[in-house]
């Protein structure tokens, strides 16, 4: 294999190891900002708009690349039944020889990550450190020690992309917090912990086997299915709730529209049949997939909703 043919299969290892399918959940989550800023009527530049967007990729891409590595050195991967939605991506059981690049590749999008934060600590204040900290702290501690905490590895995800990035961007852009902010990140935050705790059940066993210990883990697949529903109920629940306590505004309802696809997977959540918590994976694989739409889809609209509010 000669030197440019074994320096771009690093670089594909590196691509697939980012897990790039699922990246667009971080621009939908930063967008909440923006969209929340256009609907209180606030300007903010269109550079720091980019720089946002871009940060929120990097710091995304950045815990998929961690999580990779750790599984991969861990021997998770050699343990784990892979399914589309959880598992990783296998990128680094083929290609062993990449792993050094994969860990170069997470502190470089860190790297991208703290050198964006420093542009907003100059120009928003020393309260984006508060974020940035925090920021640094979920990505940094998620895969070696939070999956080890049942509750702290439930809420973090969601934090993650919704308590931290959302209204830590708004901050950014436009200098303020606002009701409108924090209402619309209750969705991500509910509904990142519930794609989280549904994607760990196929990966149960494996977990238990390295040392993990999180809620898939200590509920059984059934209950923790169950609690995925709730927590995704919740996150409908918001609507509602925010725009009576005049948070959100009338517009923010055309998240609802994915009602429907949310009762079929409610439904189907909450009727898993008993074979599932002895492995058989079938009936979940479905729910999983329509899990990701209805999150993606979900945030979409209700960035929509937000805009045409502005």
């Amino acid at each position: 294999m000669s030197d440019a043919t074994a320096e771009a299969s690093l670089i594909r290892t590196c691509l697939r190891s980012s897990r790039p399918n699922f990246l667009v959940l971080a621009p939908l989550c930063a967008g909440l900002a923006m969209t929340a800023a256009w609907a209180e009527g606030l300007a903010f530049a269109p550079l720091d708009a980019l720089l946002v967007l871009f940060g929120a990729l990097l710091a995304h891409a950045a815990v998929n690349l961690f999580n990779e590595h750790h599984d991969f050195h861990s021997g998770l991967d050699a343990l784990t039944e892979r399914t589309p939605f959880s598992g990783g991506s296998g990128a680094l059981p083929e290609r062993p020889e990449a792993a050094r690049a994969v860990r170069v590749a997470a502190w470089a999008c860190l790297a991208g990550v703290m050198l964006i934060g420093a542009w907003f600590l100059w120009r928003a204040g020393p309260v984006m450190l508060l974020y940035g900290l925090a920021g640094l702290g979920l990505v940094l501690a998620y895969t070696g020690w939070l999956t080890r905490r049942p509750w702290l590895c439930l809420l973090a995800p969601g934090a993650g992309f919704g308590l931290l990035m959302v209204p830590g961007a708004h901050q950014a852009l436009t200098g303020t917090l606002s009701a409108t902010v924090v209402a619309a990140a209750l969705v991500p935050t509910l509904m990142v912990s519930a794609l989280l705790l549904i994607n760990q059940v196929p990966d149960i066993d494996a977990d238990r086997r390295v040392g993990r210990d999180h809620l898939a883990i200590r509920l059984g697949p059934l209950r923790a299915a169950r609690l995925v529903a709730l927590l995704l109920a919740a996150a409908f629940a918001v609507v509602p709730l925010a725009w009576w306590a005049g948070a959100l505004p009338t517009t923010a309802w055309l998240m609802w529209l994915a009602l429907p696809v949310l009762a079929w997977l409610l439904r189907g959540l909450w009727r898993l049949p008993a074979g599932v918590a002895q492995g058989e994976l079938a009936p979940l694989l479905p729910l999983m997939g329509l899990n990701v739409v209805l999150l993606l889809a979900s945030l979409a609209l209700l960035n929509v909703g937000l805009w045409l509010a502005g």
